[in-house]
């Protein structure tokens, strides 16, 4: 038993909950074999079988059920011994998540005012959400809606704002009416759970059209092909807005109305902590409307940040 070490048992935890290893170890950001190893390794120390695995299936087995509640408490105690002892020390990081975008001037802005640690784990707008409603992040950059705010309990300031663009085939650059543009849906609801919510509503509001795809195309080379083979421009999504583009394809602003998409920071209601709020107070200060109240701007009917809505915080 003194082999057992606090890695290996958050391992067997994310394993129990994930009940695959492949996105266990995806999410814990290591390689499958290592995490396989390592839950071999602490089979060996408790001396019991944690899961039953084939290659297609993973369960717990009943010592595996029967230790997972004492697992997790022993854990939460770990973490709460480390948190006393960051604060004893003056030390504990703010702990920030995102996206795909993330302020220029970061560093700049938080450096006086708390020790921000950049969380390595890159994943979507809703599920850095729940990270932060669970504690796993203090603090997040995401796309959110009201109802997601108020379902997990998390306030919201706009940080950021993208307008978006409309790719199409060459030469024609001109200005493009949003009911003339094509909007893509994956069917991959984990990874596009925000930008499904997203263009749905763009379509509904706009008569743009919507087309469903199941190949991740809503970046990358499979969304070039998608715009190749579409008879419309095809709306760009804010993880594209850098990328650069092929020869054969033109960006085309989009127009009647402007499309908005926004970036919020998020953290829960209940936090106390002064260096998250200072963090937040640092990171919003000064940043404005960045366009989206204008006459001609969109953004979905639930975004938190519409001129219609109360202030998310």
């Amino acid at each position: 038993m003194t082999g057992v070490e606090l890695r290996q048992l958050r391992y067997y935890v994310t394993v129990a909950e994930e009940l695959n290893f492949a996105r266990a170890a995806e999410r814990l950001l290591i390689a499958g074999p290592s995490l396989s190893q390592q839950i071999k390794s602490l089979e060996r120390d408790l001396g019991v079988r944690l899961f039953d695995r084939d290659r297609r299936s993973v369960s717990l087995t009943p010592a595996g059920s029967a230790l997972l509640p004492a697992t997790r408490a022993l854990l939460e105690r770990a973490d709460d011994l480390q948190r006393r002892a960051r604060r004893l020390s003056g030390s504990e990081p703010v702990r920030l998540g995102y996206v795909n975008w993330l302020p220029a001037d970061l560093t700049a802005r938080t450096s006086a005012v708390a020790q921000l640690h950049l969380d390595a784990w890159v994943a979507p707008s809703h599920t850095q959400a729940a990270r932060v409603a669970d504690g796993s992040l203090d603090l997040a950059v995401c796309w959110v809606r009201t109802e997601d705010l108020e379902r997990l309990g998390l306030s919201a300031r706009l940080i950021g704002a993208d307008r978006l663009y409309a790719v199409s085939t060459g030469p024609d650059s001109s200005d493009v009416p949003a009911r003339d543009t094509a909007v893509l849906l994956d069917d991959d609801t984990t990874s596009w759970s925000s930008w499904n919510a997203y263009a749905e509503d763009l379509a509904q509001d706009t008569g743009a059209r919507t087309v469903c795809v199941s190949d991740g195309g809503i970046t990358g080379p499979a969304f070039f092909d998608h715009v190749r083979r579409s008879g419309r421009p095809v709306v760009n999504s804010p993880k594209g807005q850098t990328t650069p583009l092929p020869p054969d394809l033109v960006k085309r602003a989009v127009v009647a109305p402007r499309i908005h998409w926004t970036w919020s920071l998020t953290w829960r209601r209940d936090e106390t902590r002064a260096a998250v709020l200072a963090v937040v107070d640092a990171l919003s200060d000064g940043v404005g409307d960045l366009a989206i109240h204008g006459p001609d701007a969109w953004l979905p009917s639930d975004d938190p940040h519409r001129a219609d809505r109360p202030a998310a915080h």
